[in-house]
């Protein structure tokens, strides 16, 4: 896929890709990134030929974007990027992972299996972050860095419910479920609305060591990384503001309501 096409897919997500609190010579570094998460994501979710095929190929292009060789357009658009900040090979592969797995999984039973999940599908967004600010190297903003993104995953399945549906794919785990007599999910209801709280209070509760993050880098650098988390407590003020409908709109914060966001302290 063309790198302007993935691009374009990235526009609508709960925060500003590259906000202008980075730097403006880490931006364009922080977007190819997000272009690189977004590429795979396409492959395991749209992609009509061999899902699975694809995303080998994929990582073979990732080796070959590693040695400098790469062929596809959004891969050689982030080979500068891995070579100017010695970025690791894992994270690249475990979103990758991430996509095979949603092949063969179409439901998770407990919570700490879907964790399990967000190691692959989401962590690895937030370590390539802090790889570009040099910082990858500090254990407590690792582990704050897993806890916010694990928590904007969530946020994204309680958002994306009637899609994940139709793909075949419940991230909710059925624990969970059960423990609030949900039946069925393609419907409102109120036990619905239930496990929708539940679950939104479980990311909220990842989402504030975005201030870890943000206090620990500091200055305009801090805020901005700090943006991903309150982007994704913004979209989960939007879904209780749309009193939990998630059938008739995706319910996500305004473009105002994110600048304001960008600027809190």
């Amino acid at each position: 896929m063309e790198l302007a096409e993935i691009a374009a897919r990235a526009a609508g997500e709960n925060f500003p890709v590259g906000s202008v609190l980075f730097p403006r010579s880490l931006r364009p570094h922080i977007r190819a990134l997000y272009c690189y998460a977004r590429l795979v994501d396409e492959l395991g979710d749209a992609y009509e030929g061999d899902r699975l095929a694809a995303l080998d190929e994929l990582e073979r292009e990732v080796d070959a974007a590693f040695a400098g060789e790469a062929a596809w357009p959004v891969l050689r658009n982030v080979q500068p990027t891995i070579r100017e900040f010695d970025l690791p090979r894992e994270p690249f592969l475990r979103l990758i992972e991430a996509n095979r797995m949603d092949q063969w999984v179409s439901a998770y039973g407990t919570w700490a299996e879907l964790q399990h999940y967000c190691v692959h599908s989401a962590d690895p967004c937030g370590r390539l972050v802090l790889g570009v600010l040099r910082r990858l190297d500090d254990p407590e903003l690792v582990a704050a860095s897993d806890s916010v993104c694990t928590g904007l995953q969530l946020v994204n399945f309680l958002q994306d419910l009637p899609r994940d549906l139709a793909l075949g794919r419940i991230y909710l785990p059925r624990e969970d479920r059960e423990r609030f007599g949900v039946t069925e999910l393609d419907r409102p209801s109120g036990e619905l609305t239930q496990l929708l709280q539940f679950e939104a209070e479980r990311a909220r509760g990842l989402l504030v060591r975005g201030q870890v993050l943000q206090s620990r880098i500091g200055g305009r650098v801090g805020r901005a990384v700090g943006l991903f988390a309150r982007g994704g407590l913004a979209a989960l003020d939007a879904l209780e503001a749309a009193r939990w409908d998630i059938f008739t709109q995706r319910p996500r914060p305004s473009r105002a309501r994110l600048a304001l966001a960008a600027f809190a302290r």
